[in-house]
């Protein structure tokens, strides 16, 4: 795989682990191994651990910025994606880099499906962590199939989510390489339309290639992305699969909304645009929602199949998980879309940093 997206200043490191080789980033001069606490950056779906760079770049060295590429990104090994599992595959990595890396705890940041990965990482080893971060988060019920506040499920069987609502074209151009903004669905032109909101543009043309290329690493097929799916005859006519990455998210099998039973609840910090048009109670991605507005043809209606309102599911998580002892933050940026620590990176880490230095005990309001 090429290491033609990593910055100046960065270094990559391969660490041999109990389960995988894994590709970890981070600043020159910063040792990834050994004891005491470490900030660990996961990122999100068709993208690796290179969108974070500018963060390691930015925070300080004493707290051991480090960012994973999750298996099937980046430079980590191209196992299969057991999605029976939902996310515990990548979850279950991420423990053993950390017991690899000699790390005591450490402070999760996760973004988008990354954010995911960082909740039921915190759900199996909540010992471990001492603080969370979610950036532009994926709903703690998943990604489509859903409707309401409590992440109530249209069907059994997740019909609406899953590897069915990937569209075959971007699979396509990320599977050929593609680097132009020729089509719609290029990389470029997904990471331009959806990534960033648009008073994010133009990016930096050099950090845009270090992105597309990261996006590119993303490995295709039915054991990675989008995965595999089940023709139904309900509408929008797909039900998950059992593999790949999208079907990880599917309300069948993931459900993290059980932090609020949590014994000792670290601090959660949350991040997202006001302009996200992914992870949305309106998400362009969300084929219920698509439906409502004749994007996607037969929609049985708002009764039958509502949109999944997520930034709402995981409000009322979140705030379930503070009544019941923990505590969040939530900041929201205006005229920014799925990637804050992309689009305005000083106000990012500005948050974090914050977040990360306030002691467990101190009451948090809300931005």
């Amino acid at each position: 795989m090429s290491r033609d997206y990593v910055l100046p200043g960065i270094a990559a490191t391969a660490v041999p682990t109990a389960r995988l080789t894994q590709q970890v980033l981070h600043a020159e001069g910063v040792d990834p191994h050994g004891a005491g606490d470490a900030v660990l950056f996961v990122h999100g779906n068709v993208s690796s651990a290179a969108f974070w760079q500018p963060q390691l770049l930015t925070l300080d060295q004493r707290w051991r910025p480090l960012a994973v590429d999750l298996r099937g990104f980046g430079d980590t090994d191209p196992l299969p994606v057991d999605a029976r599992r939902g996310v515990r595959d990548w979850s279950d990595d991420l423990a053993a880099l950390v017991e690899a890396l000699g790390l005591e705890r450490v402070h999760l940041v996760g973004w988008s499906m990354g954010g995911g990965v960082v909740l039921q990482h915190l759900l199996d080893h909540p010992d471990r962590v001492a603080s969370v971060a979610l950036v532009a988060p994926v709903s703690p019920y998943g990604f489509g199939g859903t409707t309401g506040t409590d992440g109530t499920r249209v069907y059994a069987d997740g019909t609406g989510s899953g590897a069915g609502a990937a569209n075959p074209d971007f699979v396509a151009a990320i599977a050929a390489g593609d680097t132009t903004a020729d089509g719609p669905t290029s990389p470029r032109s997904i990471l331009r339309a959806f990534y960033v909101g648009q008073e994010a543009l133009p990016l930096d043309p050099s950090l845009e290639d270090v992105f597309v290329a990261s996006m590119l690493t993303t490995r295709t097929g039915v054991d990675h992305y989008p995965g595999d799916s089940v023709a139904v005859e309900a509408w929008p006519g797909a039900a998950p699969g059992e593999r790949g990455v999208l079907n990880t998210m599917a309300p069948t099998v993931f459900d993290v909304s059980t932090i609020t039973e949590l014994a000792v609840k670290p601090p959660v910090l949350w991040v997202r645009g006001d302009r996200d048009q992914i992870v949305s109670d309106t998400s362009a991605f969300d084929l219920a929602f698509l439906g409502s507005i004749g994007a996607v043809p037969g929609w049985p209606g708002e009764a039958a199949f509502g949109p999944q309102p997520m930034v709402r599911q995981t409000r009322a998580v979140l705030d379930r998980y503070a009544a019941s002892g923990g505590r969040y933050r939530e900041v929201v940026l205006p005229d920014v879309g799925h990637s804050p620590h992309v689009e305005r990176p000083h106000e990012f880490a500005v948050a974090l940093l914050e977040h990360l230095t306030r002691p467990a005990a101190e009451p948090a309001g809300l931005t």
